[in-house]
């Protein structure tokens, strides 16, 4: 049996060498850079600029350190401390989440000011980048930075659409992508139909907010009552620590089987309940 195993082993030594040493073949990193691209687009989204990917990964690692080691040393349980160290990891990410949610329902209610704006402006005669342009001066406020610095971006390069993709960069929406899309088209193909489709989507912005709004409404008290159940434990887990005779009990096999199921078990709950009751959101195009 032994030989059996040793002979395996060293086959798969072989397949892997083989592999690695065949020319042209290089490793792909597409997770990692799958992994990195989703931390840049969340970082947009939350509207956080002057921040890079690893420095968000960097600072996941010294909170999860740093918690790790507070509850080592308040509780003495190694199991306790990495699964409160875990929790404390994700911090920095749920912060960054709950940050581009909040600025998302945001500029969601802007966004019908704004395509008015726009359909007053063409009606008035004025270029797409001067009314553009004018949004950062007259604009509803919380959108007003990004549409100033597309103003500054045109006016010191003359590409209306280069500033376009990097006004597109800064918004990180999927109404803003609409919108700048369909500006993109007027402009080159030309768009006699403009204001009728800018009117017909400030309408179409206004129902679906509304709609939004009241189902979040409704849903609001399930989803904070179902957070609070699966935290409730973990909270009487913190409690805990401060009575090292009970504490210590987790510490034998039984009790790292007890906090490793609970701890999966809240994973899956909490997954299922964010699935559940998760509202379907647009996609952003051509991003």
């Amino acid at each position: 049996m032994g030989a059996l195993i040793g002979a395996m082993f060293g086959l798969g030594c072989v397949l892997l060498a083989w592999r690695w040493l065949e020319p042209g073949w290089r490793p792909r990193p597409r997770a990692r850079r799958q992994r990195r691209n989703r931390i840049d687009e969340l970082l947009a989204s939350a509207g956080v600029t002057g921040v890079a990917a690893w420095q968000v990964v960097l600072l996941c690692a010294a909170a999860f350190a740093l918690g790790s080691l507070v509850l080592l040393a308040a509780s003495g349980v190694p199991a306790i401390g990495v699964l409160f160290g875990l929790m404390a990891g994700s911090v920095p990410i749920a912060v960054l989440r709950g940050r581009a949610a909040r600025r998302r329902r945001e500029h969601g209610a802007l966004w019908p000011d704004v395509v008015d704006h726009l359909t007053s402006a063409v009606r008035a005669g004025l270029s797409l980048p001067d009314a553009l342009i004018q949004l950062g001066e007259r604009g509803p406020e919380g959108l007003r930075e990004p549409f100033s610095q597309f103003g500054r971006d045109y006016q010191s390069s003359g590409r209306f659409h280069q500033a376009l993709d990097l006004l597109k960069d800064r918004l990180a929406d999927p109404t803003g992508d609409r919108v700048v899309e369909a500006l993109r088209i007027a402009r080159d193909v030309g768009g006699g139909d403009l204001g009728r489709v800018l009117r017909s989507l400030a309408g179409f912005l206004r129902d679906d907010q509304r709609t939004r709004g009241e189902v979040e409404a409704r849903q609001s008290w399930t989803v904070t009552g179902a957070r609070l159940a699966v935290a409730a434990p973990w909270i009487v887990l913190l409690l805990m620590c401060f009575q090292s005779d009970v504490v210590r009990r987790y510490a034998t096999t039984t009790g790292l089987i007890v906090l490793g199921g609970g701890a999966v078990a809240c994973v899956v709950a909490y997954r299922l309940m964010i699935a559940i009751g998760r509202l379907p959101s647009e996609k952003r195009i051509l991003a």
